[in-house]
């Protein structure tokens, strides 16, 4: 039986609480997408800190609903806009470095966005890079397992979860 990295640490994460482990913290994701001449391609982002590969993501706020929070992120920390799905198309664990040197397990909740307006001018444009990568590339550039797993997934077929 073949159990996926989301499967695996989903378990691990329950199995982490019983004992007593602190919870994970939810954040949401963005997971850009757009039709080109030979295909789709996945909109990545660095990270503040380590500048690595990752998804827009962050934490809801106030009332906001999952998706409307995901697009959120998307226009501050890549200045994308489009139409995001109400329904995620999987999860990603990952551990948040915090500035005490102490690691908080995220599990991030992921809504594909079909991208259609892209500005010049973003909140975060001078913190981070944005580039358009081939779901497969995208893939390979990222360090989660479970996130890799679930682009590469998503590259197959992107308009089965568009909005």
């Amino acid at each position: 039986m073949i159990v996926s990295y989301t499967t695996r640490n989903h378990l691990l994460d329950r199995i982490r609480r019983m004992f007593g482990g602190m919870p994970c913290r939810v954040q949401v994701a963005a997971l850009p997408w757009r039709k080109t001449a030979d295909g789709f391609e996945v909109m990545l982002v660095t990270s503040r800190g380590t500048g690595r590969w990752v998804l827009p993501k962050g934490w809801p706020e106030k009332r906001e609903t999952p998706y409307e929070a995901a697009a959120r992120e998307a226009a501050e920390e890549a200045g994308i806009d489009g139409a995001i799905s109400k329904q995620e198309v999987g999860r990603f664990y990952y551990g948040k470095q915090l500035p005490s040197g102490m690691e908080w397990r995220c599990e991030v909740h992921v809504y594909p966005m079909e991208v259609d307006r892209i500005a010049d001018k973003w909140p975060e444009r001078k913190k981070r890079k944005r580039r358009w990568f081939a779901p497969q590339d995208a893939a390979r550039l990222v360090e989660e397992p479970d996130l890799r797993e679930l682009i590469a997934g998503f590259g197959v077929n992107p308009r089965k979860y568009a909005a």
